[in-house]
């Protein structure tokens, strides 16, 4: 298991329950961690903060002998001849496995905020990167997206939905035809067509300056349309071909890329979501598991 985020540590404690031995190795960077408080998770009525969440999947796995090693994994290969996976970590060890789950995630682009307020904007709420995880919670308030093309002009129109007071602003220049600007107005979004060169935290809420006006503007949340990186990477260098975007298929959990190589959560192409990636890690977990009782000579694997 590559990966300890909502996806790789459901796909561990399956695997456990199936008495399979499993390691997860992990570099201790899943994006979950950094979610003040998610309100759309199943079973979490009242909420539940990212850290949390990944502390319980913890829990739950090690119930099952779950092995955790932190470490990352530089390389991923497969031996034609044995048809065992070697990873290569970034400590010079070397791992074997039969099979291999990657829930490696993305990495998100974050916005750039003045020293020291990033983490603070982010604990507090003013800054988030999820609208579907959290739009509802900001109803009614004073909104911005940051981001100059269509895929933030697209997120300003869904958080729409949520509040009358939302205004795209630019990284650096907003890019849009006149059709799709013309979208924006019809919906009430605001375009400030300035380029918007300080960001900064002033306790409450998010303050933004433009090149050009002394000024300043102040939001009550921002969101950042900076897009995100899959961390595909080991997919491609056991020689699987990524998607245009660097992301694997959107199926990866069901079907496998390479014989008993599977994939999870937010690295697949797809709505990015705590509730989908746990749900990728029980299918991935499940199909790996038959998989290798077909290699074991098991006809009868079950329905799933």
């Amino acid at each position: 298991m590559v990966g300890a985020g909502p996806a790789g540590l459901t796909a561990a404690y399956y695997l456990g329950r199936y008495r399979r031995r499993t390691l997860i190795v992990h570099d201790g960077r899943s994006r979950a961690a950094g979610a003040p408080m998610a309100f759309n998770v199943p079973g979490f009525p009242d909420g539940i903060s990212g850290c949390d969440l990944l502390e319980r999947l913890e829990r739950q796995a090690r119930e099952y002998d779950v092995a955790f090693c932190e470490d990352k994994v530089v390389t991923l290969t497969r031996d034609s001849a044995s048809g065992l996976y070697r990873l290569g970590l970034g400590s010079g060890v070397e791992v074997t496995a039969r099979g291999v789950i990657l829930a490696t995630g993305v990495v998100t682009h974050e916005a750039s905020l003045t020293e020291g307020d990033h983490a603070r904007a982010v604990a507090a709420g003013a800054l988030r990167y999820c609208p579907i995880c959290d739009g509802y919670e900001h109803k009614e308030r004073d909104i911005a997206v940051l981001g100059s093309d269509l895929h933030g002009a697209a997120e300003a129109m869904f958080l729409r939905q949520y509040s009358h007071r939302v205004t795209l602003i630019p990284k650096h220049r907003v890019a849009l035809d006149a059709r799709e600007r013309a979208e924006l107005e019809k919906s009430d979004i605001e375009i400030v067509e300035r380029e918007v060169v300080r960001l900064c935290f002033d306790g409450t809420a998010i303050i933004a300056e433009f090149a050009g006006e002394t000024a300043p503007r102040r939001f009550d949340t921002l969101y950042p349309a900076l897009g995100s990186t899959p961390r595909s990477e080991l997919a491609r260098s056991a020689g699987f071909e990524t998607d245009a975007d660097g992301c694997l298929p959107d199926d990866a959990f069901a079907q496998s890329l390479l014989p008993g190589l599977y994939a999870a959560g937010d690295v697949l192409a797809g709505l990015d979501q705590i509730s989908t990636a746990t749900g990728h890690g029980a299918l991935a977990a499940t199909r790996l598991h038959n998989w290798l009782r077909s290699r074991d000579g098991h006809v009868m694997r079950g329905r799933r």
